[in-house]
């Protein structure tokens, strides 16, 4: 029994994407610059943000007061991976930028989940990603990794293990989960991103799977990344 039908992997080849979670730190340097200096940093890196949003879907998340290792995260969605390294080169030459760490970078692809079969569910198991992103307040991100053990299995054990998997997805309907591959791309397999409006009920998913089969499975999920959707003009005056 195939995987998954050569028709099938034709079309998902047209239709995947890059997905790109680029985290970055601001120096503690940039705060004690004076008020028009900042300014100017933060003019330039909006000019940027505006001109690269034409050919690259884009969101930013802020993590200042979350997490002490980042300070905000830019989703970034695009067919040419060129883009994206464009994009943040040219963030990178703002007075901004020159002030700008990244501590933590994940790139990964959209692609079709092998183990739905004919079964969809609207916003959970990530089978395509789109220019649009949703509307939710937080995005839950972590790069995650599974034990090779789990691709000695057969493939209607692994169908089956996720079945169960999905099942308790779908108990918490108002959660998305976006899938990225990572295969030969990045050092982990994958990158989840669970959209939601409520930490509380992503806390209770997450604590809920970790009772599953296929929990038995993983090697890595950390580290994991809770991001505030904000508006890039609020997102650089939360940077001081």
């Amino acid at each position: 029994m195939e995987e998954l039908s050569e028709d099938v992997r034709e079309e998902e080849r047209g239709q995947r994407k890059f997905l790109k979670y680029t985290f970055f730190k601001v120096a503690r340097e940039w705060r004690h610059l004076r008020a028009d200096v900042k300014q100017k940093g933060r003019e330039e890196f909006l000019e940027v943000v505006d001109r690269h949003s034409r050919s690259v879907g884009m969101r930013f998340y802020s993590l200042v007061g979350v997490r002490g290792d980042a300070d905000f995260m830019i989703w970034t969605i695009t067919d040419r991976l060129e883009e994206i390294q464009s994009f943040v080169s040219d963030l990178l030459a703002t007075w901004l930028g020159k002030y700008l760490e990244i501590p933590y970078s994940y790139l990964a692809m959209s692609k079709g989940s092998k183990y739905l079969g004919g079964h969809r569910h609207e916003g959970q198991e990530g089978a395509t990603a789109e220019r649009s992103f949703g509307s939710s307040r937080y995005l839950f991100v972590y790069p995650f990794v599974k034990k090779r053990e789990w691709y000695r299995l057969p493939f209607r054990e692994r169908q089956r293990i996720m079945a169960q998997h999905f099942a308790i997805g779908h108990k918490y309907p108002r959660i998305k989960i976006n899938t990225g591959y990572s295969f030969g791309l990045d050092d982990q397999e994958f990158v989840l991103a669970f959209e939601g409006d409520s930490p509380a009920e992503f806390l209770d998913l997450v604590e809920e799977l970790r009772s599953s089969e296929a929990s038995m499975y993983t090697q890595l999920e950390t580290p994991i990344f809770t991001c505030i959707a904000v508006q890039p003009a609020e997102l650089l005056k939360q940077l001081g």
